[in-house]
């Protein structure tokens, strides 16, 4: 047999496959709609997403997953065609911060697929309101960076909302110089993020020492300031770089080749057990001797271990502080369920902001 018969053989192979991938997929798609209709005639109108049940699914995805697709390609697939079936049954909006092609866009994207009615907002504010309001049935937004801390801003608008926290993802993040000048000696100016240009802080020092830096209020936003002016460049993803038709000049210049960003994913659901979750907290205890050590000591006397402990200002009073905790578990499990009860007896207030699924690749 032929070199070439052999090829042909294998693409005759893998137009089947096609054929049976395709026609399965559009029987999952019936599945699901065959589900929104159940649900429809049940009362339920709002929105059709269940974060435990496809977190479930990700993670059997990954356990049954024998290659030569790795798991985040094959759970990347699959999350693609969860989300197109999903929008069959009622399009998922989901808030984050704006313009299109941030790294909150990304994360979105991760988290929900690509098939969502994307709602780009101005500030983390209004990713708080729109949710709040019903104009999205989800928010995406960042709590905290490898290497720049939490986001004290987020911690802040979380202890005046009623929203609860339902998922979470983390994005490694890759930064990128995109511009349309040739050369790193033509840029005369460097827009991006704070944060971002933070990250970049001695690559930027190192290579370009001559350009000025600027501060804006998004990546993306920062990508359309450089493609309007000469002599510019930005630094944003690759999405932003695609979205508005700038080339990356030079790739991956963060300066932690691990900076990864956490976000949280807020509505107004609690979230049931997914068997792999995270319980985050806002406590406020009383101003004495020890308070903090009794608040620890209902988890600690329980193996519960704790992921996070920050304190804010809580601008009720001089010196006062109220504490965000993330725990291993979810609120309805026996054993946390206990040390939540004993906490709440030791301590001023203690609110839950949400008990959801630990973050899949």
């Amino acid at each position: 047999m032929s070199e070439e018969t052999k090829l042909q053989a294998i693409r005759d192979k893998i137009d089947e496959l096609d054929k049976q991938i395709q026609t399965l997929i559009n029987q999952r798609a019936a599945c699901a709609q065959d589900v929104a209709d159940i649900k429809i005639r049940s009362g339920e109108t709002d929105h059709f997403y269940r974060p435990e049940r496809e977190v479930q699914v990700l993670r059997a995805i990954e356990a049954r997953n024998e290659g030569p697709l790795g798991n985040r390609e094959m759970a990347y697939l699959f999350r693609e065609i969860m989300s197109a079936c999903l929008a069959l049954e009622r399009p998922l909006k989901v808030a984050f911060l704006g313009p299109a092609g941030t790294y909150n866009h990304v994360a979105s994207i991760k988290h929900f697929g690509n098939f969502i009615e994307a709602e780009p907002v101005a500030n983390i504010e209004d990713i708080f309101r729109v949710v709040e309001s019903g104009q999205a049935h989800f928010g995406v937004v960042p709590i905290e960076n490898s290497t720049e801390g939490v986001i004290a801003h987020t911690l802040d608008l979380l202890i005046n909302s009623t929203l609860l926290i339902c998922g979470e993802v983390d994005l490694r993040i890759q930064h990128n110089l995109i511009s349309n000048e040739k050369s790193l000696t033509d840029i005369k100016k460097v827009f991006s993020h704070q944060q971002s240009l933070a990250q970049c802080r001695r690559w930027l020092d190192k290579n370009l020492p001559q350009a000025e830096q600027y501060a804006v209020r998004s990546n993306a936003e920062a990508v359309r300031f450089s493609k309007k002016e000469s002599a510019t460049a930005a630094i944003a993803g690759s999405l932003a770089a695609e979205l508005y038709e700038v080339p990356i000049l030079k790739s991956e210049i963060e300066d932690e080749p691990d900076n990864t960003t956490r976000f949280i994913v807020i509505g107004k659901n609690a979230v049931p057990p997914s068997g792999n979750d995270r319980t985050s907290l806002l406590i406020t205890t009383n101003n004495k001797p020890g308070a903090l050590h009794e608040l620890l000591r209902p988890l600690a006397s329980r193996g519960i271990s704790m992921s996070k402990i920050e304190s804010r200002p809580s601008r009720r009073g001089v010196w006062e502080y109220v504490f965000f905790i993330d725990i291993e578990g979810h609120k309805d499990e026996a054993v946390v369920a206990e040390a939540l009860a004993e906490i709440e007896h030791e301590t001023a207030m203690i609110r839950i902001l949400g008990s959801y699924p630990k973050a899949v690749l």
